[in-house]
């Protein structure tokens, strides 16, 4: 069964930093984009950043670019987002996700973990 296990949220003060990592499980995803995803109160989920398999090509969200860096260790199955200038807008609640085999859809989610920004 595929599972993909996010940790590292938490409480910070606006300006702080936090690292998000994902732990997979099930599978191997070495050949699989990974990417994070967030989803505040009353916003739907939008996309924040994203690694491909094939080297490791990254892309952000703009609202996140020079902030957010996404990394990943194919041979521990993770993907890791380190978070730098937090701001109170990017609490949210953060989900990993993974695709299936050199596709560009995402096909499994984690559970989600709450970043909160006090200001």
């Amino acid at each position: 069964q595929v599972q993909l296990v996010e940790s590292g949220g938490g409480l910070v003060q606006a300006g702080g930093s936090l690292r998000l990592s994902c732990a997979a499980s099930g599978r191997t995803f070495s050949r699989s984009a990974m990417g994070w995803f967030r989803q505040a109160p009353g916003k739907e989920r939008e996309f924040v950043a994203q690694i491909t398999w094939q080297f490791a090509i990254t892309s952000y969200a703009d609202s996140v670019k020079g902030r957010f860096t996404i990394s990943r260790d194919n041979a521990k199955n993770t993907v890791s987002l380190q978070m730098n200038s937090l701001k109170s807008e990017d609490t949210a609640v953060y989900y990993c996700a993974a695709t299936r085999e050199e596709r560009s859809e995402y096909a499994f989610w984690g559970q989600g973990t709450q970043v909160t920004v006090s200001s």
